[in-house]
């Protein structure tokens, strides 16, 4: 397991983190505007409605310790790790007492660090799919669409015990044929309402205000603990909404006690 106070550099994740950031700088700001845009982008369903269709009695979701019917909660969810940073992340995570979701990428990813994706799952944070790759969806056949989801979940359940029921695609980029496939197998698709951008920074500062300027009730929070300014801003960010009175949940909690179902788009 990596050190959980010092960065350990290795050449693959150098690498990894430096074609995300030339993805983020050339295609980031139009995948943005897809995926967090109004008519343009797929339909969405907000976590208050799928709450709001839920009867009363039902309990299939589970609640935790938060019943986001009352509570102002909000969920954390990190992409395409884990990586070298991803072990601090835990700590935190474990020391705020804050659950997380977590979209995990397989090349390079979960194939590098199983321990951490085992201790993601043990530790109660939600552990789902990024795609094995990191490539655009809308861009392939519907062969490879399914191979993409489909690694990184036969690995997820292989490490966990648990097949992944959400999935995030790369970008935020959707379509109907993508739709179709994971309503084959059995997952949701879940954007995001809050982005730092931390693609294009390493000023945890920044990106700690940027969160802030964002959040509201039910917002789902996009980072990317692959970047080295972003763990260090977690402390911040998870200190000052509680301070506004938040409550951290997994994104499967805050839809309970309705349940995100397979085929549709949350945000």
């Amino acid at each position: 397991m990596p050190s959980l106070t010092k960065k350990i550099p290795t050449r693959k994740t150098k690498k990894t983190g430096t074609a995300f950031r030339t993805a983020g700088t050339l295609a980031a700001t139009a995948a943005l505007a897809l995926a967090l845009g109004g008519c343009s982008g797929p339909d969405t369903t907000a976590p208050s409605a799928v709450r709001a269709r839920a009867a009363a009695d039902i309990q299939a979701a589970p609640f935790g310790t938060v019943d986001c019917r009352e509570a102002k909660c909000i969920a954390l969810t990190f992409d395409a790790g884990p990586s070298e940073h991803s072990a601090r992340l835990l700590d935190v995570l474990k020391e705020k007492q804050v659950p997380a979701t977590f979209f995990l990428l397989g090349k390079r990813h979960i194939e590098k660090y199983p321990e951490l994706v085992r201790r993601m799952a043990d530790e109660g944070h939600e552990v789902a799919g990024h795609t094995w790759d990191h490539k655009v969806l809308t861009r392939l056949r519907p062969e490879e669409i399914r191979e993409e989801l489909e690694r990184p979940n036969q690995e997820i359940e292989r490490l966990t015990g648990q097949r992944p029921t959400l999935m995030r695609p790369p970008q935020g980029r959707t379509d109907d044929t993508v739709h179709e496939i994971c309503r084959e197998l059995g997952l949701a698709e879940v954007l995001w309402s809050v982005t730092a951008k931390d693609y294009r920074t390493t000023d945890s500062d920044l990106i700690t205000r940027r969160v802030l300027a964002q959040a509201s009730r039910d917002g789902i929070i996009l980072l990317h603990d692959i970047y080295d300014g972003t763990v260090p801003a977690v402390p911040g960010i998870i200190d000052a909404l509680k301070e506004r009175g938040y409550a951290f949940v997994t994104v499967p909690q805050l839809l309970a006690p309705g349940k995100a179902e397979p085929g549709k788009v949350y945000r």
